[in-house]
């Protein structure tokens, strides 16, 4: 079985605002403790396609995934690994983001999609879309336990998805006042 969600949420800030603050919500200090499941982010690839305007980056994201004890157990920690894959379009303004666990994937398998476009009826306005699928590797006999693990996953990924809302909110905030004063 997959569990998953998918929202929306319109930052009324300019598209490039929005992009280049998602590149500073996880180094912002000042917000640290708001993503304090997020360990790291390290950037492994980067390319420009000058041609298509294109940037192409790859980043580890470390996250502390905690669950209980037992569980813990069986996967040998609360540690996880996911890869992001993203594309920022610049000709067409857009940012298209895939991230996937590379760790605990044999048991649950996480994916995350995003994108960032211009508002349609306010350019001066970003819509952000999310979507999550979460499934869980089952055995018949543990299907009742997968599918609380993969609801309580969503739920987690719902708290932390609204927690970097309000990050990426603040972060355009701090760089429309940061720009005005320039």
């Amino acid at each position: 079985m997959v569990r998953g969600f998918v929202q929306e949420h319109v930052y009324k800030h300019p598209w490039e605002r929005v992009t280049a603050a998602n590149w500073r919500k996880y180094s912002d200090p000042e917000h640290k403790s708001q993503l304090s499941h997020v360990l790291e982010v390290d950037t492994i690839d980067r390319k420009l396609d000058s041609e298509a305007g294109q940037l192409h980056c790859t980043r580890v994201i470390t996250v502390n995934a905690p669950g209980p004890w037992w569980l813990q157990r069986v996967l040998g920690g609360s540690v996880c690994h996911c890869l992001e894959n993203s594309t920022v379009d610049g000709k067409n303004r857009t940012m298209e983001m895939v991230s996937r666990n590379v760790t605990m994937k044999d048991f649950v398998e996480v994916e995350e999609r995003c994108s960032y476009s211009p508002h349609p009826e306010n350019p001066d306005w970003t819509v952000f879309k999310q979507e999550t699928n979460i499934r869980c590797a089952t055995l018949s006999v543990l299907a009742t336990m997968a599918e609380r693990i993969e609801q309580r996953c969503v739920e987690n990924f719902q708290k932390n998805s609204f927690r970097g809302r309000e990050v990426m909110e603040r972060v355009c905030s701090f760089m429309e006042k940061e720009s005005a004063s320039m």
